[in-house]
């Protein structure tokens, strides 16, 4: 037996379904999906875009698609930048021995837009010709793509067919069922393929659209190439009637964990986040407190509300209540329930919030990319910057007060040593005292929590102007120069504290560099930027190293330039012009806010 089907067989052993049985379908006749993840077995099943539309599409009859999954089994070895499968067999997924090459689509999910680069990876495991127009129709599958690290899909434009921009509930079904007719009777379609799957609201096919180069990087124009290509394509966001359960809830778990996720959005439009950018919704109740009954019946012990924005949930009170009911039960079999919640508005906490979660005995707030295991609980609070006015410019409602009337709660409850607070640097309208005032922040954030065996952890992000969102012309400091940041505040709370206090109580952590510089040209690039990461990834060039000397070797060689991505985009059509829904006047009263202050 292979590693990998080893592998495989162990995981369909240990997979449990949280929801009623698929029914028993004959695959005869219908489509074959493979959602390729490029995570292990346990994060790959908290992904509830891929898993939502598997879910979907295994569990409706009237699309004519099955769905598989295919992920990074621990066995794949590393050759350069490719994985590879140590017997030299085909990559298969979870549920099918066929290999994943002969699909009928490929669906890659890229979260964040440092991560183009796993599209070449996957497509190269799969076996599958990396650009769109190698792959021939019928013999190779149709490849979607979407999530938010393809707010600009740009750069990835001549390696996908079909972009799915916001939620794929609607479009994705009915691309299934325009496809399923097209390989039926081709013959008999009023029009290509593509054409007709540009016609459905929230797909974008690049394929259609011809931009026109600026030197150096952008475009002066798109010009859709087809009559039924629209002139914009607009994400699709849907009512929570519309949203299918496993939007809201894990559909399966490996025994160990699984989650919910109450709300979809943010309730805030802060000028530089792309939460606010989909409709607030939330989850109904019942359907939560169900899904945890099931977990307490299969014995789940670990429980993860995956929310950014929890504690805007309306019954967020009484689904911990269901939650703590659930831990006690258990408790008394002898075993412990853990709850992991994600990240809360120091705004919107509140006392009998932290009541809540400290009944629940176990917990902690959710902050993956630490490893941080303690027995105590962390609250991440997201202030952004120590300058109230650059708050309030950027839309934030963390004001100083309201930070510190959350830390005030921390400091009674005696289940809280740990606070995470999230800064942004480099972000226009900044100083350099407002840099540094961070670290001043931090003293008084611990000061005020008043533990003796408190801690506080800064967490610094680069400001990264985001596609959709009103700051995304907004220029951006270079990645190198934000590593200096955080050295000068690092010294600067050392200098308040003393060394050894800063030793024990603080951490100040920096952004990864390296993503930085692939995330300057990948959030903002236009389709050449996706020629120079093939070009990378093919010279076997390590992406989760590559350094900005490397990176403007490879640029050079397309024409194009990299402080280009790091200016104020002015001009009047972007990159992404195509999927742009940015009011223009509005965006420029938040730039002008921005520059204002600057410029006192």
């Amino acid at each position: 037996m292979s590693q990998q089907t080893e592998e495989i067989d162990g995981i369909r052993a240990r997979e449990m379904q949280l929801t009623p049985p698929y029914p028993h379908t004959d695959p005869a006749g219908l489509l074959r999906m493979v959602f390729v993840m490029p995570f292990g077995h346990p994060y790959s099943l908290m992904c509830n875009g891929p898993m939502s539309l598997y879910d979907l599409i295994n569990r409706s009859e009237d699309i004519p698609a099955l769905a598989e999954r295919a992920i990074q089994y621990d066995c794949l070895v590393r050759d350069g930048n490719q994985l590879v499968i140590p017997d030299g067999e085909p990559y298969r997924s979870i549920e099918s021995p066929l290999p994943v090459s002969e699909a009928d689509v490929l669906g890659l999910s890229v979260i964040n837009s440092g991560d183009l680069h796993s599209v070449f990876r996957l497509l190269d495991l799969a076996g599958v010709p990396r650009r769109a127009a190698d792959r021939l129709p019928g013999v190779h599958p149709l490849v979607v793509g979407g999530n938010s690290g393809l707010a600009d899909p740009e750069p990835m434009a001549d390696y996908l067919d079909v972009v799915a921009l916001g939620e794929a509930e609607r479009s994705l079904p009915e691309l299934l069922r325009i496809l399923h007719a097209y390989r039926a009777q081709p013959s008999a379609a009023h029009a290509p393929l593509y054409e007709q799957i540009v016609g459905v609201p929230g797909l974008y096919v690049p394929s259609l659209y011809a931009p026109d180069f600026l030197p150096g990087g952008g475009v002066r124009h798109v010009q859709p190439k087809a009559p039924t290509a629209p002139e914009a394509v607009h994400a699709q966001y849907l009512e929570v009637g519309d949203l299918h359960p496993a939007h809201f809830t894990y559909p399966l778990t490996d025994g160990t964990a699984a989650g919910l996720h109450p709300v979809v959005g943010c309730r805030h439009s802060c000028g530089f986040c792309n939460l606010g950018v989909p409709p607030f919704r939330q989850a109904p109740l019942d359907m939560l407190t169900r899904y945890v009954d099931r977990l307490e019946d299969l014995q789940v012990e670990k429980v993860i509300i995956s929310a950014p924005t929890f504690t805007q949930y309306r019954h967020r009170q009484e689904l911990l209540e269901h939650i703590h009911a659930y831990a006690q039960r258990a408790a008394a079999d002898g075993r412990k329930v853990t709850t992991i919640i994600g990240s809360v508005r120091a705004d919107e906490l509140s006392a009998h919030y932290l009541d809540s979660v400290t009944e629940l005995g176990d917990f902690g707030h959710l902050f993956t990319e630490l490893n941080l295991s303690q027995a105590r609980g962390i609250i991440t609070i997201a202030p952004e910057w120590a300058a109230g006015d650059l708050v309030a410019l950027y839309g934030k409602t963390q004001t100083r007060e309201r930070v510190n009337k959350a830390i005030d709660l921390c400091r009674a409850s005696k289940d809280v040593n740990t606070i995470m607070l999230y800064f942004i640097v480099g972000a226009p309208g900044e100083r350099s005292a407002d840099r540094l005032a961070i670290a001043d922040y931090a003293r008084d954030v611990r000061e005020r929590l008043g533990h003796t065996d408190g801690s506080v952890i800064v967490k610094l992000h680069q400001f990264m102007p985001k596609p959709g969102t009103l700051s995304q012309r907004l220029r951006m400091a270079d990645p190198d120069l934000v590593e200096d940041y955080a050295e000068q505040i690092a010294d600067r709370l050392r200098t308040l504290v003393g060394e050894e206090q800063y030793t024990q109580h603080y951490r100040v952590v920096p952004g990864d560099t390296s993503r930085m510089h692939l995330e300057v040209v990948c959030s903002r690039g236009d389709r050449r930027i996706g020629h120079v990461l093939e070009d990378l990834y093919t010279a076997g060039t390590d992406l989760r190293t590559l350094t900005k000397d490397k990176l403007v070797e490879a640029l050079d060689k397309r024409g194009l330039d990299y402080n280009r991505h790091l200016r104020h985009m002015d001009e009047p059509v972007l990159p992404w012009h195509t999927s742009n829904h940015v009011n223009r006047d509005a965006e420029q009263q938040f730039t002008d806010a921005i520059l204002s202050r600057e410029g006192r």
